[in-house]
């Protein structure tokens, strides 16, 4: 199997795929020229990026990069080379690209951070330049993005940000927030001696967890925020906007804590912790805190929370590897291959059993667990990473051989050859087919014949319509069954008789239900069976006037 993800980022309506050949793809939205492929069509499956003209480990020019890091923000898209450079293409009204002024549509490099040294070299002048024969030069070795703002942690552990980026503006009061298109990139002070570890950012707010001291050791990290807090996006228990970087108290030196992974969405802010001692829960711990207007925090309610507090509807015993937020949704993913959900998108795969009634939205105000049709128990096997865009969300499983996505299909975001929504998770065309025939051709030594193209051509069409009658069958199961189809619960019979009891199943169904299932079974069917009988009243009354209005005209 070719083109293996060990790296997935999702921006507003689009994706990108990082491989280990080091090769970067991306699908979805193009507009603004965010894909990277020299145009702003939309990209309906995932299709390789060109970095021609790209420095090879020595400064030499070479034909194709290779890459080690991926992300994305709202319209624009980064990507980090393997020796320390770092690339950019997408919309670029706020400086987020890091050069030039206009909205760039193939990847250019960041020539900021080949100018400079290391960053204690600096002067205070963050626009001075730097002898780079007196020192080494600068090298990245982390990069992130989130709405118009991009940020890259250095080799020595010291942050960068540019784009539409929170910075002190100077009053006669002294310091107060204010957000500040930058570029070219420009350190973080405020950390000089410590290493910056990770870092995430919202619209207008940071997260950042930084060493204790000046090296990392694996457990000594402590939890920085800074930007905007109009909704107790950075946790410190109030709505002031901080100008500068403040610790959060909850994940403070002195915290029983252990942080290892941070998120941010639009306006809220997602944490992943461990404990360090017997007497805490054995497993990994979510904490959110910001905007809840959609159930983003997962804390059951749609209020907002000042302090970072655990989602409590996640398994005590679950061992987080990934998390990521969207911009009004939350995502995370345990060991087990199990993939928990919340927040918007009225049941684009955070929760197919809302009624839209009333005042229900269809948010997920409590984690729901997103399972899988096509595999074992519903549980994603070999899990790596899982990136949440606006209204999309995209998991890389099996050890990064397969990449599923669901949630709002529109521009191909979904990357499955369709513009269609999908409330479960549906495979990507991954690997993609070129790549597949390339690599055969060059194992072969043979070049793609006109036959190879066709077969291809055909071959894509069938998954097309394997994936289209997929999602078709899923949501007719989910209007009778009110549950996603999973062929394990299927009869043994069907296969071999070729016809399928609806009622049957539908009684075994409702035996095997539990009450509040049946609760909602009854909701539902009865909301249906009024609707009906509403729409046939409706009928009735419109033929007994049209009768009427005939009569009439005979009469006269």
């Amino acid at each position: 199997m070719s083109k293996k993800v060990i790296g997935v980022a999702a921006g507003e309506a689009h994706t990108l795929a990082l491989t280990d050949d080091g090769s970067v793809f991306s699908w979805g939205r193009g507009t603004f020229g965010r894909l990277g492929t020299g145009r702003e069509e939309d990209e309906l499956s995932p299709v390789p990026i060109s970095f021609n003209g790209g420095r090879g480990g020595g400064g030499e020019q070479n034909e194709q990069p290779k890459f080690v890091g991926a992300a994305a923000g709202a319209y624009h898209s980064l990507a980090l080379q393997d020796d320390g450079s770092v690339w950019s293409w997408g919309y670029n009204i706020y400086s987020q690209l890091g050069h030039g002024e206009e909205n760039a549509s193939v990847p250019s490099l960041v020539e900021r951070f080949q100018e400079l040294g290391a960053p204690e070299s600096l002067s205070e002048g963050p626009d001075q330049k730097h002898d780079i024969d007196d020192k080494k030069p600068l090298k990245v070795c982390s990069i992130k993005a989130g709405g118009m703002m991009s940020l890259a942690i250095d080799s020595l552990g010291a942050l960068w940000v540019w784009g539409n980026t929170p910075q002190p503006g100077k009053t006669e009061d002294g310091e107060e927030f204010c957000l500040v298109t930058s570029s070219p990139p420009h350190p973080i002070r405020d950390f000089h001696g410590r290493t910056v570890v990770k870092v995430a950012c919202g619209n207008e707010h940071i997260v950042a967890a930084v060493t204790a001291g000046e090296t990392f050791t694996g457990g000594n990290l402590v939890c920085y925020s800074w930007g905007n807090n109009g909704h107790g996006q950075l946790g410190l228990g109030d709505k002031e906007n901080r100008p500068r970087p403040v610790v959060v108290p909850a994940f403070s030196k002195d915290s029983p804590w252990t942080i290892y992974e941070i998120a941010c969405g639009a306006a809220h802010s997602a944490v992943l912790t461990r404990g360090e001692s017997v007497e805490q829960e054995m497993g990994s711990k979510c904490w959110t805190f910001g905007l809840g207007d959609n159930g983003q925090l997962g804390h059951g309610t749609t209020g907002s929370t000042l302090l970072p507090e655990p989602v409590a509807g996640l398994p005590p015993d679950a061992i987080l590897i990934s998390l990521d937020c969207g911009l009004f949704h939350t995502s995370v993913v345990s060991t087990a291959g199990e993939v928990w959900s919340w927040g918007m998108e009225r049941g684009l795969g955070l929760c197919p059993d809302a009624c839209f009634a009333g005042n229900d939205a269809g948010d997920a105000l409590n984690p729901l667990r997103i399972t899988c049709t096509e595999t074992t128990g519903g549980k994603f096997a070999g899990p790596v990473q899982v990136a949440c865009g606006a209204a999309h969300t995209v998991l890389v499983a099996e050890d990064g051989r397969k990449l599923w996505a669901w949630g709002r299909g529109r521009s191909g975001v979904l990357g499955r050859g369709q513009e269609v929504d999908s409330y479960v998770p549906c495979a990507v065309t991954w690997p993609p087919l070129d790549a597949d025939f390339k690599e055969e051709a060059e194992r072969t030594g043979e070049t793609k014949t006109s036959n190879q193209t066709v077969e291809g051509e055909e071959v894509q069409i069938l998954r097309e319509k394997l994936a289209l009658m997929e999602q078709y069958a899923t949501m007719l199961h989910v209007s009778v069954f009110r549950k996603p189809f999973d062929q394990r619960n299927l009869s043994k019979w069907l296969p071999e008789s070729g016809t399928f009891d609806i009622w049957r199943e539908l009684e075994k169904m409702m035996d095997s239900a539990e009450t509040d299932e049946l609760a909602r079974l009854d909701t539902f069917y009865k909301s249906v069976r009024s609707t009906v009988k509403d729409k046939l009243m409706r009928r009735r009354v419109q033929e007994m006037v049209k009768e009427s209005l005939v009569s009439l005209a005979r009469g006269k």
